[in-house]
């Protein structure tokens, strides 16, 4: 069954146990979960990969539950198509006790996986779809009342641009404006621009990463989607050098022990567990001796920006293309 966002209070966990949230508002999609699972203490939380690594092991443990278990909540994220298969086997069990709440990103029309729920009756599937700068700044005004706070609307629109459309980035960054303002404290717009975690930041953090396990596609959409200026070139060298310092210390730590998985888990200071699979991937694309060569052409490419910040936009491109994003690489 099709429900629409604004039709979120017409479910029932006691009817409707798999219930599928789908499209590209992350922030909203979790604020929906949130809602849905604030009253509940036994959730679990998977990715997809692990379920599908390890399915026999993963029916087996939402299928039990012991005397004095409370109902399960089950979250799968980063769902796809893979999962289908996995919902179909307990379709045939007993989910009296269990709810299963799905987080998957955009799926198409013709999508199994949307297929499926939306034929069945007891079953929920919600599209979350962008807001629109209507929605997002009647969010803004609302926290601020709520919040007691005054922002100029020219500020709020700085902060909704700056947050690129995305909900929870959004709420992140006015929490962050309220934490500031505490105790009746104004903030000026010079201060506001320090404060909000500028979305660029953010994609070269992701150009990063793609670059670093050579994901060709992953790299040319995001250099065309951003325009990054010529003083974002020395952020870019510093967050690579930064990141391959850190993978520099997990890769001799990987050559002692010969275990990738133990390296990452053991790693100091710990590794957040979204980018646990990324890092594990930069591990198996880098040699030591590698990071340490890279780590010293970025060094030289610093110097030369620096020297050219004019054209530094060309070198850094030319740079990345050359050396992640090869056309034999996807």
């Amino acid at each position: 069954m099709i429900l629409k966002s604004f039709e979120l209070d017409k479910i029932n966990l006691k009817k409707n146990k798999i219930i599928l949230f789908y499209g590209k508002n992350e922030g909203l999609k979790k604020e929906f979960i949130l809602k849905l699972t604030k009253d509940l203490s036994n959730i679990q939380t998977y990715e997809e990969k692990e379920i599908i690594q390890n399915s026999d092991n993963f029916l087996e443990n939402i299928l039990s539950k012991s005397l004095f278990e409370d109902e399960k909540v089950i979250i799968i994220k980063r769902a796809s198509e893979k999962i289908l298969k996995v919902l179909e086997g307990i379709k045939d069990k007993n989910l009296d006790d269990l709810n299963i709440i799905i987080d998957a990103e955009n799926l198409e029309k013709r999508s199994k996986l949307r297929i499926f729920f939306e034929k069945e009756k007891r079953d929920i599937c919600i599209p979350v779809y962008p807001d629109n700068e209507e929605t997002l700044i009647k969010l803004t005004n609302n926290f601020l009342k709520i919040n007691n706070m005054q922002i100029s609307p020219i500020n709020i629109n700085f902060i909704i641009n700056k947050s690129n459309g995305e909900r929870g980035t959004l709420l992140n960054e006015l929490n962050k404006i309220k934490y500031f303002c505490r105790n009746g404290k104004k903030i000026t717009q010079e201060e506001l621009i320090k404060l909000v975690n500028l979305v660029e930041n953010h994609n070269i953090l992701k150009l990063v990463d793609y670059c670093l396990i050579m994901n060709r596609n992953k790299i040319i959409n995001i250099l065309n989607e951003n325009n990054f200026s010529n003083e974002d070139c020395i952020l870019i060298t510093r967050t690579f050098l930064n990141k391959l310092k850190k993978l520099l210390k997990l890769s001799e730590e990987y050559e002692i022990n010969k275990n990738i998985n133990l390296t990452i888990s053991s790693a100091k200071p710990p590794i957040f567990w979204k980018d646990k699979e990324i890092t594990k991937q930069q591990l198996e694309k880098w040699s030591n001796a590698s990071i340490k060569k890279l780590i010293y052409n970025l060094n030289d490419l610093e110097l030369v920006l620096k020297k050219n910040l004019n054209s530094s936009i060309n070198f850094i491109i030319d740079f990345i293309l050359s050396q992640f994003a090869k056309k034999t690489n996807n």
